[in-house]
């Protein structure tokens, strides 16, 4: 997309947003830069929420002024390498994004700075970079031990080393999950680790769910294990990756 037609998209955006999410935003900056995370330089910066606070008692509109930009050189970077990049969905998640870094800072919030940690500890990960394996737990917090990091869910299940051993063979075969209302399973990753991240592969035939969905199974640390964590001299956490496909368990 040329960055006239970007511009001009991004101000219709902009406009279509209601007045009371843009309360104290001063406007939109499109800018032609293309700018990359400080220290990833794969990670390109899509937009950004630049936010001045005066001194004041209070907080609110008056006090606290943002201008959001867009950096349309980033936009072109990413859709250079992805020949299906969305250009206008992610120029819209991009504004509500940055919008929402505003009304944080209206409610003196820091929710969404644990969202972009979660988002760069992510990138690393799938980059094959160290990370912090609890990293998802700094996204979205829907309840229930399911957390959500832009499109991606993550259901967190912890259980001790003794798990195997109950509920007989069909229980140490497998593990359960409920989602969207209906009971599913997927085979247990062997071998049992600190942290282990299962993407759930969804079978091909029709009426099953498109969400791009991870088991996280955390190990319970024994008591002694806390102990050596809290004398710092517990070792580092082993963590896994798999993948396997659900099948319908009801």
């Amino acid at each position: 997309m040329k960055f006239a037609a970007f511009e001009r998209a991004a101000r219709e955006a902009f406009a279509e947003i209601p007045d009371e999410y843009r309360v104290g935003i001063d406007g939109l900056t499109i800018s032609e830069e293309r700018t990359s995370h400080p220290t990833e330089p794969e990670v390109f910066t899509m937009g950004e929420c630049l936010t001045e606070s005066f001194m004041s008692e209070f907080e609110g509109p008056e006090t606290t002024r943002s201008r959001v930009v867009l950096y349309w050189g980033s936009f072109q970077a990413v859709a250079t390498s992805d020949p299906e990049f969305d250009w206008e969905g992610e120029m819209w998640e991009t504004l509500t994004h940055e919008l929402r870094h505003h009304l944080e800072s209206l409610a003196s919030e820091d929710a969404l700075e644990g969202v972009d940690y979660a988002m760069e500890q992510e990138f690393r990960r799938f980059g094959g970079q160290s990370f912090d394996p609890f990293y998802y737990r700094r996204g979205d917090d829907l309840g229930d031990g399911l957390f959500r990091v832009e499109a991606r869910f993550y259901l967190e299940r912890i259980g001790s080393a003794d798990d195997r051993a109950s509920g007989g063979a069909a229980a140490q075969a497998v593990v359960q999950f409920e989602w969207r209302g209906v009971r599913w399973a997927v085979p247990r990753p062997a071998p049992l680790l600190d942290v282990g991240f299962l993407l759930v592969a969804w079978p091909e035939a029709g009426g099953v769910p498109e969400d791009e969905l991870e088991l996280v199974m955390v190990r319970n640390a024994s008591l002694r294990e806390r102990l050596m964590g809290i004398l710092r001299r517990q070792p580092e956490r082993t963590v896994g990756e798999w993948e396997a496909e659900a099948t319908r368990a009801d």
